[in-house]
């Protein structure tokens, strides 16, 4: 099993590319939101050194057009917009917003999203039907439970049609009220069904998110940020978790939180070569099981 070293600037990335026999990416963990509020959330993380004792510049800082570009320079064949809501009555607009942002991007993944609130499976089923490939649920932006059951309409209707849901569960970068997996577990074992792309490995809680991967078949795991430089300072990957995301390769999915981050994009798929999982465990990750979530080409 040999691994081609990854890029270390995002220059490099579609020679490495090209190395492991890849035309692109599918990344599935990507932020696109409206102006307004991303100018917020990127307000959020400029005082990260404050909240979290880590600062968090912003390397993709620039205007939507830009980050469209860049984004695609960066071998994304694929664009998702992620959106995720903290209160009553914003998911309805966000995911309005979403439809037309996939209207008017090409290669936009058609993403929603939800919040506990009556009407919730109403407005979820109506945007799949209007062509959601992908959702974002945040249990600690939102501040809510899994398994809340005003959400047991919404899960019903994503559990039936298979749409993926990149769901932000672990307690990192800080603790949340309903972080960690017991309230993911309570969920899954409700609708088993779901297809659960748990965010950031799970991260610090990786192994008992990786024990839901390996009870539910749904259940997958997205790389956004693990194993980077800045995240194993404070949330590395534990001894023995190597093997399991070999054992797992095939629900492993590569995310970045571009434009969100504090270091350059070809780090992360630096950061994934360097655990030395073999070229074929890469191309799983890099493309092949996002792909599959995503129904590329199935259409």
């Amino acid at each position: 099993m040999s691994t081609t070293p990854g890029p270390a600037t995002d220059g490099e990335i579609p020679a490495y590319l090209a190395a492991v026999g890849l035309a692109g990416l599918v990344d599935i963990h990507v932020h696109f939101l409206p102006e307004p509020m991303l100018r917020k959330v990127w307000a959020f993380f400029d005082e990260a050194g404050v909240r979290y004792g880590v600062p968090w510049p912003i390397t993709y800082r620039f205007d939507e057009p830009t980050r469209l570009r860049v984004a695609r320079r960066l071998g994304m064949r694929v664009i998702p917009a992620l959106t995720y809501p903290h209160k009553p009555g914003m998911a309805t607009w966000l995911n309005e917003w979403c439809r037309e942002f996939a209207d008017r991007v090409p290669d936009a993944v058609h993403c929603a999203t939800l919040y506990p609130e009556p009407g919730v499976g109403d407005y979820v089923a109506a945007a799949v039907t209007a062509g959601a490939r992908l959702f974002k649920v945040h249990l600690q932006v939102g501040e809510f439970a899994a398994d809340d059951a005003l959400l047991d309409p919404a899960w019903a209707v994503l559990a039936e049609h298979r749409v993926p849901v990149v769901l932000h569960g672990g307690s990192a970068p800080a603790p949340g009220r309903h972080t960690g997996p017991d309230g993911v577990g309570r969920l899954l074992g409700r609708h088993p069904g779901l297809v659960l792309v748990i965010a950031h490995l799970g991260m610090p809680e990786y192994h008992a998110f990786a024990d839901l991967a390996e009870r539910y078949p749904g259940v997958h795991l997205d790389t956004t940020m693990a194993g980077t430089d800045f995240a194993d300072r404070f949330a590395p990957l534990p001894a023995g978790y190597r093997q399991r995301l070999l054992a797992l390769g095939d629900r492993v999915v590569l995310g970045s939180d571009f434009p969100n981050i504090p270091y350059p994009y070809a780090h992360q798929l630096q950061a994934l070569a360097r655990l030395d999982l073999g070229d074929e465990w890469m191309r799983r990750v890099l493309w092949t099981n996002g792909a599959r979530l995503l129904r590329l080409g199935a259409d």
